[in-house]
């Protein structure tokens, strides 16, 4: 994951089934929000950070144990976001540092994560 994008990988036993959410704040709504000021920029910014991260959480609830991993510090960003809310409480979250993965060493990555475990 980073701050664009994060690719949601369910691992079961009979395979993985996989999705994308994407931040909502793209380069072009950056330049849009620039133009109408740095302020407006930064709340826009932390605005659609928030949903971002509200989503990533949400498709989080079903599952016993999560790991974030990523290039960036969204990853802790998002730990953090979630050990504020009561509903993530019995939910075992782990990050780890990762270069950016082509899909099939995505996939490799978790499958060897959690079989690992």
């Amino acid at each position: 994951m980073d701050h664009a994008s994060a690719h949601l990988i369910e691992y079961k036993s009979e395979g993985e089934e996989a999705a994308v959410i994407t931040s909502k704040f793209t380069h072009e709504a950056k330049e849009h929000a620039l133009s109408k000021g740095e302020n407006g920029m930064h709340s826009k910014e932390q605005h659609q950070q928030s949903e971002y991260y509200k989503k990533l959480g949400e498709s989080m609830l079903p599952y016993d144990s999560v790991v974030l991993f990523g290039p960036t510090e969204a990853k802790i960003e998002l730990l953090n976001t979630l050990k504020e809310d009561h509903h993530f409480d019995k939910l075992k979250i782990e990050t780890r540092q990762a270069d950016k993965m082509t899909e099939k060493q995505l996939h490799a990555f978790v499958k060897d994560f959690f079989d690992h475990k």
